[in-house]
């Protein structure tokens, strides 16, 4: 199949013609000066919980569920996600990790879009604050015999592991995952700041969420957001929908890390597009739904997830943090690319993985006109 696209880089400005045959970018050359459709690498979401009533945590998660997720991914410009699974049971990680696979198995699609399955959890903080919206009663340390059960069922399919640093056998455990080829990443955590980086130098390479899932209080230095800011070795996952974290904390931070070393997420859920009000859900229990987004545990007031879309986050970087619209895309597409074996750019060879949009400085989301897997359009 052969296409030809149009749009502007909102990384360079320039306007193109993307010429696509048989998935791949074939030919690139330059377009229309009046162009006024941007055109970028389709967006790679690291943490994708659920989204618009699909629950990858739910108990009785189907294979429809996850073709259904798939879709609804599309529509927001996110060509390539991780199906990100929380703590739970062992039982129900297992059971949910084979549907995933089995859901990829049984469609080209989604074989494409899901490099892998993200865990977040269950090796992380026990204590409140830290541990988040996760059930307290399946929280557990690193265990590589249960790693080696995740990957049985599901034909090897994790490739990212969110976990604490703080447990006595983190840093063989981050070796021994490492040493498989799938990255660590830190979050929901009290570590200290010489287990954040002993756990770095044991092959950590990502921050989750970073500035959440961690105390309410913490020292004013040092501490293990000052060490992982600090730790060049990690590259660190923003949520930037104006509730997790402030538009200057997000700012400074991404200064800090730079943004070759800052990664946009949604950390969607699956309360996300659907109305206000109160509900019970695996991620938080009984949770609020504000009307204005925000998500919260009823009990404790801790967030329980997002409700912004990747595109959304990428416009709220821009009109709030001082970096341009090509930085935050660059933070929504290149840089998790290096992550899931995605190029995350423009350039002939890639797979025609692309997204066209409309923006401009006061939209609050990116109005998606298109979304291209291999050469073909799904919105």
């Amino acid at each position: 199949m052969y296409r030809s696209l149009t749009g502007r880089d909102p990384r360079t400005g320039e306007s193109l013609i993307v010429h696509c045959a048989d998935g791949r970018i074939a030919a690139i050359e330059q377009g229309a000066p009046d162009e006024t459709i941007w055109l970028a690498p389709g967006l790679i979401d690291l943490q994708v919980n659920g989204y618009r009533g699909d629950d990858l945590n739910a108990d009785d998660l189907t294979i429809e569920t996850v073709q259904s997720l798939a879709r609804r991914m599309l529509a927001t410009g996110v060509t390539t996600f991780l199906p990100t699974l929380i703590t739970a049971s062992e039982e129900k990680i297992v059971r949910n990790l084979s549907i995933i696979a089995a859901a990829r198995q049984a469609d080209s699609l989604l074989m494409h879009m899901i490099p892998c399955v993200h865990m977040e959890g269950p090796h992380i903080a026990s204590e409140d604050g830290p541990r988040g919206a996760h059930p307290s009663e399946h929280v557990r340390p690193p265990d590589i015999a249960e790693f080696k059960r995740w990957q049985a069922a599901s034909g090897n399919l994790v490739g990212m592991v969110t976990l604490s640093p703080q447990y006595p056998g983190a840093p063989e455990y981050i070796q021994a995952l490492s040493a498989r080829g799938i990255y660590i990443s830190l979050g929901h955590t009290s570590a200290s700041a010489d287990q954040i980086h002993a756990a770095a130098a044991a092959g950590a390479r990502l921050s989750t969420h970073l500035g959440n899932g961690v105390a309410n209080l913490l020292p004013r230095h040092p501490n293990l957001i000052w060490a992982q800011l600090a730790e060049d070795r990690l590259t660190a996952t923003f949520i930037a929908d104006g509730h997790h974290l402030p538009a200057d904390t997000l700012t400074v931070m991404i200064r800090a890390k730079t943004v070759q070393r800052a990664i946009l997420v949604s950390d969607l859920v699956m309360l996300a597009g659907l109305s206000p009000g109160e509900y019970v859900t695996p991620v938080g229990r009984k949770v609020d739904l504000h009307p204005d987004g925000r998500l919260t545990v009823v009990d404790s007031g801790y967030l329980a997830g997002s409700t912004a879309t990747l595109k959304d986050a990428i416009a709220y970087v821009a009109a709030n943090t001082g970096f341009s619209l090509g930085e935050a895309v660059h933070m929504a597409t290149a840089n998790p690319g290096r992550f899931v074996g995605a190029p995350g750019v423009i350039r002939v060879g890639a797979p025609a993985d692309l997204v066209r949009f409309r923006w401009e400085q006061g939209f609050s989301t990116l109005a998606i006109e298109d979304s291209i897997v291999q050469g073909q359009s799904w919105q």
